[in-house]
């Protein structure tokens, strides 16, 4: 038993050092691999727990931001319609300085003038004088207030010598004007209800675009008792 056990120890011997030492190099066998290794630098050793974690894949690039939708373009804005507009009514005295007022605006054939009769209920006036020299004298007053609008009554009768200071349509309209008055510093104008057809003067401007309108507007707030509203074109 012992020398069975000493020749198999002998034979592992023999066969390590053949091995070992006598048998030619396995060409498949880099005896250098250490030396062969490309950039040994950048290995490392890896835990349990990085080789369980699934490989990343290649970084997703972030989604651009969403350009704000275009604006819709603003659709061009229409011109404002044109319009007819009437003014009036005038007296003799105010057509005539109303016409004055519409020249600078150089209206040409837009510009129509009608004349008509109007039926008045309300009288602004100051009551008779008496006699020619005191219904002249107050004129003469009237004048260096300011008021141009007006005219003496000479015909007989109960108003005779009377200054009418104009008559309207309306309640409305006769205190407007007596206030205008008022403020001028007339003291003894009073209205009175007067049924009677009196001599009036409208204009008539077409096509009337917004610049113009604002314009006319304007020229309306000077006249008392005329008013600028929309109209259909006579023919």
């Amino acid at each position: 038993m012992r020398l069975a056990f000493l020749l198999l120890l002998a034979a592992n011997v023999g066969v390590f050092a053949w091995m070992r030492y006598l048998s030619p190099p396995d060409p498949s066998i880099d005896a250098r691999p250490m030396t062969r290794e490309i950039e040994p630098q950048k290995l490392r050793i890896v835990d349990e727990r990085e080789l369980a974690r699934p490989p990343a894949g290649p970084a997703r690039p972030k989604p651009a931001p969403e350009a704000p939708p275009p604006s819709p373009a603003e659709a061009p804005r229409a011109p404002a319609a044109a319009a007819c507009l009437e003014w009036g009514s005038f007296g003799p005295a105010d057509a005539s300085r109303a016409a004055k007022e519409l020249e600078p605006l150089d209206l040409g054939a837009r510009l129509a003038q009608y004349r008509g009769e109007e039926t008045a209920g309300w009288w602004v006036h100051m009551p008779p004088q008496g006699n020619r020299a005191n219904a002249q004298k107050k004129a003469v007053e009237l004048r260096k207030l300011g008021v141009r609008d007006f005219f003496v009554v000479q015909d007989a009768g109960p108003t005779q010598w009377a200054l009418s200071l104009g008559v309207f349509s309306t309640a409305e309209a006769a205190k407007a004007h007596l206030a205008a008055l008022l403020e001028k510093g007339v003291r003894s104008a009073v209205i009175s209800p007067r049924e009677t057809r009196v001599p009036k003067v409208w204009f008539q401007v077409r096509d009337a675009d917004t610049a113009l309108q604002a314009k006319l507007g304007e020229l309306a707030k000077r006249f008392e008792g005329a008013t600028l509203h929309d109209c259909t074109p006579r023919q």
